[in-house]
This record gives C-alpha cells, structure tokens and sequence, in this order.
C-alpha cells in the first residue's frame, strides 16, 4: 500500500512548490495545494494519475505485458488527457497528441509506443521524468519475478519516451520498489544495475554513487530523468530516518517538486510502508479519478492480491 500511497502523499506535497527554486533546509513542506493547477490541498497531479492509469491495468490482466494490457493502459492514458488530466508532460501531451487517433482501437499501444519512437528517432528530447514517475504500480505485479518486471518497465516506459535511459531508469526504479516490498531494504536499486543492458550499467552505477554523496538539490535538472532519479535516491538514501525525511528531501531540492517528490515516494512508501505515512497525509491525499488514501491502498492490494504466487 505504502508504494502507491506513498507516490500520491510526495506528489501532492510537491505540487505547492514545483518549479520554484529550492527550499530551506528547514522549511517543511505542506499539502497547501496551489502550484500550476491550481490544486487543492493534498491533490495529487498528473504523476499519480499516470500511476492510477497503470495500476487498472495490471489490476485487471493477469499479464501486464499482454496486448490487452498495453491497450488498457494507452487507452487509459489518452482517457486521461482528455478529461481528467490536472497538468500533462510535454512529452507525453505530445505523444497523447500523436496517438490519439488510435483510442480505443486495438493496435492503440502500437500507435502509441511507434509515435514515441518517432518522435526519439527525429531527434526530440524523449528522456524527461514522465515516464519514471509512474511506473511503481508495475512492481506490484512482479513480486517474483525481476526479470518479468524489467521487460515491462521497458515496455511501458516506452509508450511515451522513447530514449533508453528513461526505460533504464524506471526498471531500476521498479526493481527497488520491488524490493523494498519483498524485504524492507533499499537494495534493490543498486541490484537493479543487473538487470540492465551490459554497457549500461557503468554509467547508472556512477549516477547512483554520485546522488549518495551530494544532496538532492544538486540535481537541480530534475525534469531530465537521470537527474530525477537522482535527486530521488539521494533523498531516500541520505534521509534513513523515514518517509517523512525522505519526501521532505526530495521537496526541497526544487524545480519539478512534485515529480520527484512523487518518485521518492512510491520507493520510501515501499520500504517504510503506509504506516510509516503520518495520518494528516493520508487524510489529506486525493485526486483524479475521485481517490482518496484508502482507494489507492485498495489498489495496491488488489493487484498484489491477483499477481502473488498462491
């Protein structure tokens, strides 16, 4: 629960704050909403309701990768950008754009994932935090199975950024949250360097050490997904103390607050679980579709309930 719980809670604690400039040390964010929205108190933004979007799918099919799991997802998403979406990516409102010709029709996450393709393969950026924000529900669906779970990382990034590292990222990203469910530990980030491509995994291995020894504000271009993933594991990993610690770390770093607060979240959720959540969050805590704290843990139960070994 704590893993989709916790994305919700660092995402609408960042969203006051996004894109300003970084905090000090000893302010304490707070679910006062505003931000681009504007938002309400404790709404959550675009990052969970990705995430929400995710989570239907895999709580629906026993097989994520499935065709008709893709198609709910791509389908889900573009639901979303028509009509619920609070705020939206510029590289998902393109790729949204792009496919939306397609909803509800079979080949929709083809369409999808080759508009992403394209758009990579022309040379546009395609390696922003859009994708990495979103993907913890997959971890869920895969508590067995970290091979499983990086093919669809990969493939789900992949339905709106194109480029490698944002596919890199949320495979290591998921394999942690993973993890941190299964044993309570943050290793699975760094055990995740397996599960990538050979001659990816100098360069993530040195990203990693890097945000262990600087604070989350020093990635301040957090909009990029290595800086993102960045600023969050410094936030997670130099902040032991608790979710708390850590959300609140990744808040102050500035910028694209409530993307990387949201990130941090679903990994610190994970690992300190809903409990570890103060109870003026969870109260607090709503969003798109109409969720509040206990829908979200509801969720996440239920797709851990359909993909756990019996």
């Amino acid at each position: 629960m704590g893993a989709l719980v916790g994305a919700a809670c660092g995402d609408a604690l960042g969203v006051p704050y996004e894109f300003g400039p970084p905090l000090p040390e000893r302010r304490v964010p707070e679910m006062i909403g505003g931000g681009l929205g504007p938002y309400a108190p404790g709404e959550y933004s675009d990052d969970t309701q990705m995430a929400v979007c995710i989570a239907h799918a895999v709580r629906d099919h026993d097989d994520p990768l499935s065709a008709e799991a893709l198609r709910r997802t791509a389908d889900g998403f573009l639901e979303w950008a028509n009509g619920g979406a609070s705020d939206i990516g510029n590289q998902t409102r393109d790729v949204m754009r792009g496919a939306g010709h397609a909803f509800r029709r079979p080949e929709v996450a083809e369409v999808m994932t080759a508009y992403s393709a394209g758009l990579f393969a022309q040379g546009v950026p395609s390696a922003g935090n859009g994708s990495l924000m979103r993907t913890g529900p997959l971890a869920l669906a895969y508590p067995h199975d970290p091979e499983g779970l990086a093919r669809a990382a990969d493939a789900y990034s992949r339905l709106t950024h194109a480029d490698p590292l944002a596919s890199e990222a949320c495979v290591l990203w998921c394999e942690g949250v993973r993890r941190a469910v299964l044993d309570g530990t943050l290793d699975g980030v760094r055990d995740g360097l397996e599960l990538l491509p050979a001659d990816a995994r100098g360069r993530w291995k040195t990203w990693l050490d890097e945000a262990e020894g600087a604070p989350p504000r020093t990635f301040e271009n957090n909009g990029f997904v290595v800086s993102a993933l960045q600023a969050a594991w410094s936030a997670v990993t130099r902040h032991p103390e608790g979710f708390v610690a850590a959300v609140h770390a990744a808040v102050r770093a500035g910028n694209d607050t409530d993307t990387v607060a949201a990130i941090a979240g679903a990994l610190a959720g994970a690992r300190w679980g809903v409990s570890g959540i103060p109870a003026g969050h969870l109260e607090a805590v709503h969003g798109w579709p109409g969720y509040r704290a206990d829908d979200l843990a509801g969720l996440a139960l239920d797709i851990v309930r359909r993909h756990s070994v019996p």
